[in-house]
This record gives C-alpha cells, sequence and structure tokens, in this order.
C-alpha cells in the first residue's frame, strides 16, 4: 500500500524546463473534471499556462508561486460564480478537482504544486486582471506544472493520535 499513488505525490518546486507533454496535460485537466462536485454542479473552469511572460508575471505578484519562474506550465483554477452562489461546497468540490489533478500529474510522472489564492482580494485582482477574465469566473487557485529535476523523498505522516472512534 505504501507504493500508491497517494503516498507518492509531493509538492515539488523545481522543475526541468520541459514542456508538458499534451498527453500528460489532457490527463491531468480530465481527471480534474472527474473529481466529485455536490449535486454534480461542476463549479470549476480551467485556463492552461505555459507563456513564459505570463508565468513569471504571476511569480512576481503571488508569494507562494515563485517556483512558477521555472515551471513550464500552470492551471489556473477558477470558479464559476453563477454555479458557486447556489453551491455551499464549491470549495470542496474545486479542492477534490485540484487534488485529483496532483494525483493524475503525479501518474504521469509531471512534479505539481499547489498554491492557493481565494478568498485574499489581493492576490486574485492582479490574476482577473493579467489574464483579462471574465466577471463570470474568479480564480481560486493554480498548480504549478514541470517535470521533476529530482525524485522527492516519502515521509509517513501517519500518526495515530489523531484518529478517534465512535467519538472523541
Amino acid at each position: 500500500m505504501k507504493d500508491s499513488l497517494i503516498y507518492k505525490r509531493h509538492s515539488v518546486r523545481k522543475y526541468k524546463p520541459d514542456p508538458i507533454a499534451q498527453e500528460h496535460l489532457d490527463h491531468i485537466l480530465r481527471a480534474g473534471m472527474a473529481g466529485p462536485s455536490a449535486h454534480n454542479m461542476q463549479p470549476w473552469s480551467f485556463v492552461v499556462v505555459d507563456d513564459r511572460g505570463l508565468l513569471d508575471a504571476i511569480a512576481d505578484f503571488h508569494e507562494y508561486g515563485k517556483m512558477l519562474y521555472k515551471a513550464p506550465a500552470a492551471i489556473l483554477v477558477c470558479a464559476i460564480r453563477e454555479v458557486v452562489k447556489n453551491d455551499h461546497f464549491y470549495q470542496q468540490d474545486i479542492g477534490a478537482a485540484i487534488e485529483n489533478m496532483l494525483l493524475a500529474a503525479t501518474e504521469c510522472g509531471v512534479g505539481s504544486c499547489w498554491c492557493g489564492i481565494h478568498p485574499r482580494l489581493e492576490v486574485e485582482r492582479p490574476f482577473v486582471e493579467l489574464l483579462h477574465m471574465p466577471e463570470e469566473f474568479f480564480p481560486f487557485a493554480i498548480v504549478a506544472l514541470g517535470y521533476r529535476i529530482e525524485e522527492p523523498v516519502s515521509s509517513d505522516r501517519y500518526d495515530a493520535s489523531r484518529i478517534h472512534h465512535n467519538g472523541w
């Protein structure tokens, strides 16, 4: 079980400059869209960013997105305003979609790192301006992508003290 894909996923911040193969990118996006969502609302939309100037500009303003200076691609995960206004669980839904994307990236040998954006308006605004986002969407998170320079070392995070049965 420790060889499971789940335990191989890591936040990777150092990448080779090689572009992401289209088949890998397609698999990652399909995995995101296969994520579970409350009432099948699917509150997400995705923007693939592989333009070096845009990736650098994002790294300039996103304090936790500095790995984008070297990443050959990223996926901006957006929420659809019309959908989320009636969906109290959209944050969980989009989080599940992102986790699917991270696992799919790992499966393809692509390193990834999830960087939050929403609900910080000071981080959302530059994305909206830079990418000329329509009003009906807002940026939720960005996932940096690139082939890993080095293989990350797995650690066992299991902590039995955090598990309770039938109550606290």
